[in-house]
Order: structure tokens, then sequence, then C-alpha cells
């Protein structure tokens, strides 16, 4: 796996029209019918374009939106924020730093002892990495987000 994140024609070509249209068009797709708004594996959730890691599931919770959310991203640097004021109110929007990718919102009704934000997520512009998986896939580096427990499981 490269550490180099970005936009290609490539990985455009791959997407599914539900991914093309929530990442390159900001879309949203539908509450509690979408892959990851109840996977409680551990392991991390990269940009769908380009693979860039963006949050791990030991920063995940269910806030009852019915979208994946989580209280941070794993670097703060992986995304980047802009006021969206559509639909008829102002929200942050949230796009993956390297591939520009639109990814959903940020709201602060998170858990206030985790900080109090909510990235709320769509998961057709994530891609979960599986914890046992890490390695193979190029992401072991992030392995140390996770107890010994949870590695051993």
């Amino acid at each position: 796996m490269t550490s180099e994140y970005r936009k290609t024609p490539e990985a455009l070509s791959r997407l599914t029209p539900t991914q093309f249209h929530v990442t390159q068009e900001e879309g949203t797709e539908p509450p509690f019918r979408n892959r990851y708004w109840d996977n409680h594996e551990p392991g991390i959730y990269v940009d769908v374009v380009s693979g860039e890691p963006l949050f791990s599931s030991t920063d995940k919770y269910d806030s009852g939106s019915g979208w994946p959310s989580f209280t941070r991203p794993i670097d703060h640097d992986a995304v980047v924020e802009r006021t969206d004021r559509s639909l008829w109110m102002t929200r942050t929007e949230v796009r993956s730093a390297h591939a520009d990718s639109h990814l959903g919102h940020v709201f602060d009704d998170g858990p206030r002892e985790a900080g109090g934000l909510r990235y709320c997520m769509n998961s057709a512009a994530l891609r979960f990495v599986p914890l046992a998986e890490l390695e193979e896939q190029g992401y072991g580096a992030y392995r140390t987000l996770f107890t010994d427990k949870e590695i051993a499981s």
C-alpha cells in the first residue's frame, strides 16, 4: 500500500454509482441502510477513493443517527472542514484531505467526555479495513491504535 493518497481516474472508475454520488457529488446515503452504521468490528476506515486512513473503530460510537459516527479522525490533517450552506442551513462538511472526497459532516453534539464532536460519515465514502488485515493491506502502523486484547482477539 502506498502512502501517497490521491484521487486518480482509475480509482474513480472503480466506484459504485452510490460511492461516486456521495464522494464526488456531495451526496448522502440513507440512514440505517448503509454498510457501516452498525459495524462493531475493530479496524480502520479509509477513504474509498484514495485509501487514506481516516477513522478508527476505537473512536466510533452509536449516535442513533443511522450513519457511522466517530468522535475524531485518526489524524486531524487527514480531513478538511468546509462551511456547507446547502439545504437551507449552515453545517460543517468533512472532506478527505488528499482526494477531496466528500465524507459527511461534523456536528457539536457528540459525547462530551470524548470532545463533544460527532463526525457523521457516509459509509459509501469509506472502506473498512479489519484489524486482522491491517498488515497485509499496508496499514500495519495503525495497529498501535488498538489494545493488546483487541489485537489478540
